[in-house]
């Protein structure tokens, strides 16, 4: 963008179950409720997100949960996605919904759906106001948001201090926005208990895209693979010819999907001011000491 013309206008798009795990990890368990029950991970997400919004003052900002870890339309093509993963102990769960209200008490908006994954909706959020004319920034550290980065937007690791765009994208993966979802096909995502074409690593998969492009004319033009200079090439050739069925399937599960029921106009983004009243119960309930309180209260006036 010329320096002469404005830059677009921006929403941040936290993937606010990110920060409730690294809270519920990093934090000491000597943080109680009125009741006795654990709110570390509360606290936590709660230092984070006053950081956040005094550090940055966004007129339009919204935090995305997940909701889905066992419903989500990826189970359903997938079984075995995520299977890998743990349900949050009840403790957990229980400060997952502490934390959802904390959000909508500092007046921002929340996206949680039981199909959906957070992911989803904040790429269904990028796309929508992408059209109007808006740019995002993704707060989060997944390598899987890289391919919804469009040429005005970032993803900001925030407990890393790191910012990047589009071309950020292709120096961590090698590859392009566009090919990140392909890329994550091939060659497998452990978190998400993908397993990607046997024999294909990441660097052979950024090899593979950077040569063809896209997954669709790899497998159609699988004959070639074998003549490439990539080590292991008649091999490699082989088994994509074995498991692309497996691979288009993949695909499936790393795409983040742009048809999430979101909001669709900035207006609904923005920062609501006043729940005061919700705000100071909360705090009350989950023992929060005069700092954070302090702060709070004075988010809700800013």
């Amino acid at each position: 963008m010329s320096p002469a013309l404005a830059q677009p206008p921006t929403v941040h798009l936290v993937d606010g179950s990110l920060y409730v795990f690294r809270a519920w990890h990093s934090m000491p368990d000597e943080f109680l409720d009125v009741d006795g029950h654990p709110v570390n991970a509360v606290h936590g997400y709660t230092r984070f997100l006053c950081e956040l919004l005094e550090r940055v003052q966004p007129e339009h900002i919204a935090v995305a949960f997940d909701a889905s870890l066992t419903s989500s339309f990826r189970n359903a093509i997938y079984p075995s996605y995520k299977a890998n993963r743990e349900l949050p102990p009840p403790d957990l769960e229980r400060q997952f919904v502490q934390c959802r209200a904390i959000t909508e008490a500092l007046g921002i908006h929340l996206m949680i759906d039981h199909s959906f994954e957070a992911d989803d909706l904040i790429g269904s959020t990028v796309w929508n106001l992408r059209a109007l004319g808006w740019r995002s920034v993704i707060v989060s550290a997944d390598k899987d948001f890289g391919q919804l980065l469009g040429e005005h937007d970032e993803q900001w690791d925030y407990a890393r201090g790191l910012r990047w765009g589009p071309a950020g994208v292709h120096d961590k993966l090698g590859v392009h926005p566009h090919q990140v979802a392909d890329y994550l096909a091939l060659c497998g995502d452990s978190v998400d208990n993908i397993p990607g074409v046997p024999g294909v690593g990441a660097k052979t998969a950024a090899a593979l895209l950077s040569h063809f492009g896209n997954l669709d004319t790899l497998l159609e033009r699988v004959d070639e693979v074998a003549f490439l200079r990539l080590r292991g090439a008649a091999s490699c050739a082989a088994k994509l010819r074995q498991h692309a069925e497996q691979a288009r399937l993949y695909r499936q599960l790393t795409r983040i999907a742009l048809d999430a029921p979101v909001v669709s106009t900035p207006d609904r983004l923005q920062r609501r001011r006043g729940g005061h009243d919700r705000l100071e119960r909360l705090s009350e309930q989950l023992g929060f000491g005069t700092f954070t309180r302090s702060r709070l209260r004075a988010l809700l006036r800013h």
